[in-house]
């Protein structure tokens, strides 16, 4: 569903895409260049969280907005492909997971809020898929980047299976965080630029429905964002 959105939009991407290179300083520089130039720097004060939980167009805008969260950014992660595509992520061979790098302050949000946030925005029950997105490309991971984030995700998953809340285990996935690739420019927080067509994939993939038969109204008071 979504690729033939992406297809929809093949004009204004070769634009977004011009833009950028403009902005480097010419038109030598490469998109590859331009991704790297655009990816944000945390302070020495400033954290970093990273999350697969399905289409980052929708984990976006779950962590945008959230008071302590200073930047998102929508990429790929978990996989050995060097510098890949959307194109290449969409095949399910590089072993990617469309993922979100949320850069935060501790002093504001702590890392366990985000895991908060998280866990409600993610259907944590289907592997390799999210909502009607499938493939291993969708399937949930908390990435830790430290021992702390480790016993903090594992604690936080552990609580949810022993709460029962689910009939079933919960399949999201804990591992150490790998090299992040930030998406290409259009994809970036793609429901701000394109809200109309966010929407009508969003409604299209019966995300909102299948998060309140996980969560209830929950989801909506977890965050700024739905």
């Amino acid at each position: 569903m979504r690729r033939s959105l992406i297809r929809s939009l093949g004009v204004i991407t070769l634009s977004l895409l011009s833009l950028a290179v403009l902005a480097l300083g010419g038109l030598g520089a490469s998109p590859k260049a331009a991704r790297m130039a655009a990816a944000p720097v945390p302070t020495a004060v400033q954290r970093v969280a990273s999350f697969a939980g399905g289409c980052f167009w929708s984990m976006q805008k779950a962590f945008d907005g959230v008071p302590g969260v200073v930047e998102v950014t929508a990429g790929y992660a978990g996989g050995t492909t060097v510098d890949p595509t959307y194109k290449d992520v969409g095949t399910g061979s590089t072993g990617h997971a469309e993922s979100v790098e949320v850069t935060f302050d501790p002093a504001r949000v702590s890392y366990e809020r985000l895991l908060d946030v998280y866990w409600h925005h993610i259907d944590p029950l289907t592997p390799n898929a999210a909502f009607c997105d499938h493939g291993p490309q969708y399937r949930s991971i908390i990435f830790y980047h430290d021992a702390a984030q480790q016993r903090a995700a594992e604690a936080s998953k552990r609580a949810l299976d022993e709460s029962h809340r689910f009939a079933t285990p919960i399949v999201t996935a804990i591992q150490p965080a790998t090299r992040f690739y930030r998406a290409e420019e259009y994809h970036q927080r793609f429901y701000r630029k394109h809200p109309a067509r966010y929407e009508a994939y969003r409604i299209g993939c019966r995300r909102d429905e299948r998060l309140r038969q996980l969560w209830g109204d929950a989801t909506i008071s977890r965050g700024t964002q739905r």
